[in-house]
């Protein structure tokens, strides 16, 4: 007899999605995270996803106030807790400016399961919507730049940022680049019709790249929270409300590949992707 849970059966890839309340107290947050991890290597997780901005949030804008070097205590605790558990991590934080700008960047790092840090996405398309200028705060990331696509136990995981879910390019960009799981951590602003948004455009994007998607929101005030999983079919598996949780789904390559031989559509698609300067 057996208690508690078991790691994953390969080929399934284990991921913990953790729908935090980030506070603008950064040592607090590294706490939070700490704990996500906890329970992340509890189940035998391969992966753990924060939101954005997991480093420290204000819902009144996210700044160069809040931004971290790379070195900084908070990448610096996901990779101490990667190497002590073994759960490779994506995690939103904020990265601080230089003298050419002093904006701050919003940025995704990806860490592996020893500890290393193998990655950073910066995020492409800044909130200046709906009455937000996050342009006025944060700097955005190159469109040209060389895509982040995390290998996970031979899953491979691409990575975009909040509201860049609402340009297919930056999703489509991802699958020719090899992902099989698009994920995004989101600090999603709520609002008239932002929950109906945040799902729907989730699912649109599993669907016309065939791929799965694991969309990880932030909990509390001025964001939505309902973090989902979709399949590559568009059949949405998990789904968080509004308040903070932490949940744990297996992702199964097979799946992928039995979606994407019945609907060839990425092999049948006319059109490339060509980042604009």
């Amino acid at each position: 007899m057996t208690s508690g849970p078991q790691p994953p059966v390969r080929p399934a890839v284990r991921v913990t999605i953790a729908q935090l309340e980030v506070s603008d107290d950064a040592s607090a947050n590294v706490v939070v995270a700490r704990g996500a991890f906890d329970e992340a290597q509890r189940v035998h997780a391969d992966l753990l996803v924060l939101p954005e901005y997991a480093s420290a949030f204000d819902r009144r804008g996210v700044g160069a106030a809040h931004a971290q070097p790379l070195d900084g205590p908070f990448v610096s605790a996901l990779r101490e807790r990667a190497a002590a558990t073994g759960v490779a991590a994506l995690a939103g934080v904020t990265l601080p400016g230089d003298e050419h700008d002093e904006r701050a960047t919003n940025a995704v790092v990806a860490v592996d399961g020893e500890g290393a840090l193998v990655g950073l996405y910066r995020k492409v398309h800044l909130y200046d919507a709906f009455g937000s200028r996050e342009s006025d705060r944060l700097r955005p990331g190159p469109s040209d730049a060389a895509p982040l696509v995390l290998d996970v136990a031979g899953v491979r995981f691409g990575v975009l940022t909040c509201y860049d879910l609402r340009f297919p390019e930056s999703a489509r960009r991802l699958a020719d680049a090899g992902a099989d799981v698009l994920v995004i951590p989101a600090a999603w602003a709520d609002g008239d019709l932002k929950a109906m948004h945040w799902r729907t455009l989730a699912v649109a994007r599993a669907i016309e790249n065939t791929a799965a998607v694991v969309a990880v929101g932030m909990a509390g005030k001025g964001v939505v929270g309902r973090s989902l999983v979709v399949g590559p079919d568009g059949v949405v598996g998990l789904e968080l409300d509004e308040r903070p949780g932490i949940r744990t789904v297996d992702l199964d390559p097979a799946e992928l590949r039995g979606v994407r031989e019945a609907n060839p559509s990425l092999a049948n698609r006319r059109y490339a992707v060509v980042p604009r300067g």
